[in-house]
């Protein structure tokens, strides 16, 4: 099959349009699952909120806590938010392929269950009271039994609940679709990558997945693509929202390797947003990203890349006094680098 040349312009517009992020979703159920397609990235204290804020209109500082969503370790053991009916996806989807290490987790999850007992403990006191390091018991999570709430100012705590009924080779497969959707066009590498997979476990899947895959050049290199994205690829851009401020791990910018490159093509540009220690959230307006951002309580700061003119500025800074931050002792204040 001859490949699809694919622009950066047009894959930029399919990955904003697919993602939410060009006109935010009517608040529900339905809104909150299509936002966490993916998963939300949770390890920055409340970033999966700020993530939600930027995908569905009217979001609220409980938001996180809906009904419809749940908390577990997802792709490369970090704290997710993910729709509660998905749970399987993240978990089982990421199950090991070896039977040793397979067996580790169930075992490490029968044991956590008989210790809670249908309670809700801190983890690291669950770690010591199994004998196991706390950190330990992000693998049992692989099971789908294993569900944490960490609101960010203590350690997370652990409950287990019932195995979800799915097979896991199947949630893998569906785990590898929830990425290429919303991360498309990609490959069995950066599948990998993104959910914390050994490349040879990712391979597997990816191959069992063809004959829903279409080829694709891009200006990274060949990838592919869900066929049934192929009409929303080849769409036309829609009017990019004026701005965004996307928190730090944002699906969006969940990138390693040469995939950065399509994002951000200047190196000065890609070193300042994908760090070395915890990243800064990013900046997009029109469609493209600017510049970084960081919080401290109520106060956030801007470093653009670029000379942003007023009324980007005056976006910026009324998306940031929306953010849906809980405990601020008063507004939220934006203050712009040199």
């Amino acid at each position: 099959m001859t490949p699809l040349d694919v622009s950066r312009d047009r894959i930029l517009a399919y990955r904003r349009r697919v993602g939410a992020l060009d006109e935010r979703l009517p608040q529900g159920g339905h809104a909150l699952r299509q936002a966490a397609w993916a998963g939300l990235t949770d390890s920055v204290p409340r970033a999966a909120l700020l993530s939600v804020h930027a995908r569905v209109e009217g979001t609220t500082p409980s938001a996180w806590q809906d009904p419809a969503l749940v908390q577990l370790w997802g792709p490369r053991f970090s704290a997710y938010v993910v729709a509660a009916q998905d749970r399987a996806v993240f978990s089982l989807g990421r199950l090991p392929a070896g039977a040793a290490r397979r067996q580790f987790a169930e075992d490490l999850a029968e044991r956590l269950d008989t210790l809670l007992d249908g309670r809700e403990m801190p983890y690291g006191d669950a770690g010591r009271a199994l004998g196991e390091h706390h950190n330990q018991l992000r693998y049992a999570a692989t099971t789908g039994r294993v569900l944490i709430r960490w609101d960010g100012a203590r350690q997370p705590t652990v409950r287990t609940v019932p195995p979800p009924d799915m097979d896991p080779a199947d949630a893998g497969m569906e785990l590898a679709r929830r990425y290429l959707h919303v991360m498309g066009p990609g490959d069995a590498e950066g599948f990998a990558r993104w959910a914390g997979l050994y490349a040879r476990s990712a391979v597997p899947t990816f191959d069992a997945l063809r004959p829903e895959l279409t080829p694709v050049r891009t200006d990274v290199g060949d990838r592919w693509i869900l066929t049934a994205d192929e009409g929303d690829v080849r769409a036309d851009a829609q009017p990019a929202a004026p701005a965004r401020l996307l928190p730090s791990g944002d699906g969006y910018y969940l990138f390693w390797g040469r995939d950065r490159e399509l994002l951000v093509p200047e190196p000065d540009r890609r070193a300042a947003l994908w760090t070395t220690r915890v990243w800064p959230g990013a900046v997009v307006v029109g469609g493209e990203l600017v510049g970084t951002w960081r919080r401290a309580d109520e106060k956030v700061t801007v470093g653009p890349w670029v000379a942003l003119p007023a009324r980007a500025r005056e976006a910026v800074e009324q998306e940031a006094a929306s953010l849906p931050l809980p405990g601020l002792r008063g507004p939220v204040t934006v203050r712009w680098e040199a």
